[in-house]
């Protein structure tokens, strides 16, 4: 087989896997629920058709060959997101609700099991927006600087596990995304960071001390706002200290 054929056998291939891919888009959409996550997903499946389309054999564009990195900088061109906060969280001192909620790979993640140790719950919006994709990446690069405190670290969304698959993948992140899917944001609104107009949570941070307390909270001021990293550790720092105090955030 030469390598024109290769070529073109790959293409095909890659054309049906597309189109099983849109006939399962076109099946779930209807029992996505009308919202700011529905819109968003549309505008990203709308853009992806687009790159296939100026890529398919026989357009202006098939020169242009896509690459996970296009696909990773999508957000760069998806709508903005902006808003006031609409609440503040649970407070300092509280004990964190438990709660069990699937990972991306389907494993039921129980926030309980982990007692002994620091754990971060960071409630964002939706995958794929342009501000929880700078803050994601920016918590992965520092992975390093969680692990030297012993913290765990773990990413709180509505969107589905698929959606999370797929976006840690395109983003190279590592760390847990868990789906508070079903039931819809459960899990926001018993850390009180539920925002029911939007569908979706506040952008928030809660630290969780090794015996279940709430130690810290974040609540952005606006959802375009990306908490201080540093106010972070330091507060992961005065948990490790022999005296913590606790400590909330503005």
């Amino acid at each position: 087989m030469t390598g024109g054929d290769a070529n073109s056998m790959e293409g095909k291939s890659y054309s049906r896997r597309l189109n099983d891919l849109e006939e399962r888009f076109r099946a779930l959409e209807p029992t996505i629920p009308a919202g700011p996550e529905k819109e968003a997903l549309s505008v990203v499946h709308g853009m992806l058709q687009e790159l296939w389309r100026n890529l398919r054999p026989g357009t202006a564009e098939s020169t242009v060959h896509l690459t996970l990195q296009d696909i990773a900088d999508l957000y760069k061109t998806a709508p903005s997101m902006d808003g006031e906060a609409q609440s503040h969280g649970l407070a300092v001192g509280t004990p964190a609700p438990d709660f069990t909620l699937p990972d991306a790979n389907a494993q039921p993640f129980v926030l309980s099991d982990h007692r002994g140790r620091p754990v971060v719950l960071v409630f964002y919006p939706l995958d794929w927006s342009p501000t929880c994709s700078d803050q994601l990446s920016l918590y992965q690069t520092e992975l390093d600087e969680f692990a030297r405190r012993d913290a765990l670290l773990v990413g709180i969304s509505v969107d589905s596990i698929y959606s999370h698959g797929a976006w840690a993948a395109v983003r190279g992140l590592t760390f847990p995304l868990l789906a508070d899917f079903n039931p819809h944001g459960e899990v926001a609104r018993r850390y009180q960071v539920w925002r029911e107009g939007d569908g979706f949570s506040e952008r928030a941070l809660f630290l969780v001390d090794g015996e279940g307390l709430i130690r810290y909270v974040h609540v952005s001021p606006k959802l375009s706002h990306v908490p201080d990293i540093y106010e972070l550790f330091a507060a992961l720092d005065r948990v490790r200290s022999p005296e913590p105090a606790a400590v909330e955030g503005s």
